[in-house]
């Protein structure tokens, strides 16, 4: 049965195949370690404890109708004070939209400015953009970044891509390195932005950005994170944020999110956001707006939030240093913000101990899998080339105990190598 020709050429992501071979091998009673899901298990990680209590007294107060389409007042002025407080720019909040988590935005972002044909430049490694081009039959323009620069984009990589552009899309903390804009970095590519519009005409469509920050409240080690319209106050009138509950404050499956930018663009995301009935559930609107009202109670949660993530991640990171140390051909990059880490195995090359030689990628992640018995992600599954050696372990899910277990059986399997 013939289904719409985008349907037709949808096809699995690669990270679905993984969880089933993961899940099949739990199924079966084997140990794994399993670090691929860009989740968290809130037995672990459990959202602020005060947003439960505002999210179980809405529901007892039977505010279950519809939120209206643009989000509740009380929980836009919340976005408000917290982008203001953190980020130090200040929006209105007939600027602010509200859906269920930050997909509906980044998707009505996408639907707002890029026609069928059109160009959107964005960097890789990086997630979903080339899902949301195919959905939008744009034409998707990956840049390849470099781990020189943590796998973030530099103006000079970007800017021969731009003039014939609808949109550029960028992520910091970027998924799936863990790795953060430095902020003489981001400035030189808004002024490109900025530059570029100078150079449209007036009847021409601006180049506009997308800019997911779902991360930016869990930075680690000092590293402060830049917003873009702090360094460039211009890029403003071009510029839609998306943000929301589901990282910064564990709350996956709260699906609260929130975007900003100019008012219209806003008003043509909510359009979009409205259409698809995207718009997060009432009881847990009140509750977040209830909860950033207290700031305070924001920097209670976040602060030993971040410690428990830094820790996992940098025991994680001191585990590589020490078996790159012994001399197995591994490397990482030190984490600096969300739940991800960069690490680089080569096993391209590599005989096995019963003679088979991993001769791809492939063949890499097949061994890491069956051997190591651990659950990691290749970058080319995030737009990366195929041949990379770099990789994603997210630790959501992880308890710290579980991290020395986990990097013992990965040094053995990879010890087992010729």
């Amino acid at each position: 049965m013939k289904l719409s020709k985008i349907a037709g050429e949808t096809s699995q992501p690669p990270i679905l195949r993984v969880a089933a071979q993961i899940n099949e091998k739990i199924a079966r009673g084997e140990t794994f370690h399993n670090f691929t899901i860009g989740d968290f298990d809130g037995r672990i990680f459990p959202i602020p404890a005060l947003l439960t209590d505002y999210v179980v007294d809405s529901y007892r107060d039977h505010q279950t109708n519809y939120p209206g389409p643009v989000g509740l007042p009380g929980l836009r002025d919340g976005v408000r004070q917290l982008v203001r407080r953190y980020a130090g720019v200040d929006y209105d909040v007939s600027q602010i939209q509200i859906s269920s988590g930050s997909r509906p935005l980044i998707y009505g972002m996408y639907r707002a400015v890029v026609d069928p044909g059109d160009k959107v430049v964005f960097p890789v490694p990086s997630w979903m953009n080339d899902a949301y081009c195919h959905l939008c039959a744009a034409q998707p323009v990956p840049v390849p970044t470099r781990p020189q620069n943590h796998f973030m984009p530099t103006a000079a990589e970007l800017e021969p891509y731009l003039a014939d552009a609808a949109m550029l899309a960028l992520c910091s903390p970027q998924n799936p390195t863990g790795t953060v804009f430095a902020a003489d970095q981001l400035r030189e590519i808004c002024e490109l932005v900025v530059a570029e519009n100078r150079r449209r005409g007036p009847d021409e469509k601006p180049l506009y950005v997308l800019f997911d920050q779902v991360y930016w409240l869990l930075t680690f080690d000092g590293i402060e994170y830049p917003h873009p319209a702090a360094l460039c106050p211009e890029i403003q009138d071009y510029l839609f944020c998306a943000d929301g509950l589901s990282k910064s404050f564990a709350g996956t499956g709260v699906r609260v999110g929130w975007g900003y930018g100019p008012a219209h663009l806003v008003r043509s995301v909510s359009d979009t956001v409205a259409y698809i009935g995207a718009w997060a559930p009432k009881p847990e609107q009140i509750a977040t707006g209830r909860f950033l009202e207290d700031l305070d109670a924001v920097d209670a949660f976040l602060v030993p939030f971040r410690v428990a993530l830094h820790d996992r991640l940098r025991a994680i990171y001191d585990g590589f240093q020490a078996m790159k140390a012994r001399g197995l051909d591994v490397d990482a990059i030190a984490p600096q913000a969300g739940i991800y880490l960069t690490v680089r195995i080569n096993l391209v090359g590599k005989r096995t101990a019963s003679g088979q030689v991993l001769q791809s990628n492939e063949d890499a992640l097949a061994y890491l899998l069956d051997e190591a018995r651990v659950g990691i992600l290749p970058f080319s599954f995030f737009g990366a080339a195929d041949e990379s050696q770099w990789y994603r372990i997210s630790v959501g899910t992880c308890r710290l105990e579980t991290v020395p277990a986990l990097l013992q059986s990965l040094e053995k399997a990879l010890s087992a190598l010729q």
